[in-house]
């Protein structure tokens, strides 16, 4: 059974990451958030919402940073909710949509993804979330039922999540002397994640874990690894280094990255899940 932290605990620590995150608000557009190696995970989270949606759906965009994939979605007529605990995230989240003259199609709210019961009775045809946010939710039971409660019947969510088991992390961190940090990720629970000087509450997941939160109301449609034999986004520097090798291996990951046993690995998982009905 998964832990989750007493409701004070719980309290404390989405606070902390929501401090973390607006600390980093300001360049999280450049290398810390959307560097070439993230690029290509969002354009594989972009292709498989255009896959599964027509465009005039209505979406849900469950802790959308800064706003790049509501942006995107909204320049292909999708009409997006986007929603954010850190009010700096939303802040440029809403100057962006405004800046692309967006502001019809796509609506911004500050909301945790552990606080959709505030959407009231709105319902979408879908839900995604990437790039790991809800690695940050302390309760996914609680997320899984929400997000079931505001899907319409058939409606399917996409999420990009953390993964637990990510050989090129714990290859060079064990390289680089870390071998506390090599294995972070194998910790239960809620793990505390320095970033940029500020601590984001974290809950690493391989994919059965993650989907044993959603099993009751949601069939499992298919998922693949993201960033298997292609380096992980902190690793940019590696990249700018080898650029036409992290290129092959990132096509290597989109040929085989879903493929039994390869899939349960990687930096992040991207996972498809379809409401009963």
């Amino acid at each position: 059974m998964t832990y989750v932290p007493a409701p004070e605990i719980a309290a404390e620590r989405m606070d902390e990451t929501r401090r973390a995150f607006d600390g980093v608000a300001g360049d999280y557009d450049g290398p810390r958030g959307n560097n070439a190696l993230v690029r290509k995970m969002r354009r594989r989270m972009w292709a498989t919402v255009t896959g599964l949606f027509p465009s005039g759906a209505r979406l849900a965009d469950l802790g959308c940073g800064t706003g790049i994939d509501a942006e995107h979605f909204g320049r292909l007529g999708y009409r997006v909710v986007a929603m954010d605990a850190s009010p700096e995230m939303v802040r440029r989240t809403r100057r962006r949509v405004r800046v692309a003259g967006l502001e019809e199609g796509v609506t911004v709210r500050q909301l945790g993804i552990q606080d959709l019961d505030s959407l009231g009775d709105a319902r979408f045809d879908g839900m995604y979330s990437n790039l790991g946010a809800l690695n940050c939710v302390p309760d996914l039971h609680v997320a899984a039922a929400e997000c079931a409660r505001h899907l319409r019947p058939g409606g399917m969510l996409v999420f990009s999540i953390i993964g637990r088991l990510c050989p090129w992390e714990t290859i060079f961190y064990l390289l680089t002397g870390r071998p506390r940090r090599a294995v972070v990720r194998l910790r239960r629970g809620m793990v505390p994640v320095v970033m940029n000087g500020g601590i984001v509450w974290t809950r690493y997941h391989t994919p059965r874990e993650f989907f044993r939160a959603f099993e009751s109301r949601f069939d499992l449609t298919h998922y693949r690894a993201l960033a298997l034999f292609a380096p992980p986004p902190y690793l940019i520097r590696l990249d700018v280094k080898a650029g036409a090798c992290c290129d092959a291996l990132s096509r290597l990951d989109d040929r085989v990255g879903h493929r039994p046993l390869l899939r349960d690995a990687g930096d992040h998982f991207l996972m498809v899940l379809t409401k009963r009905d």
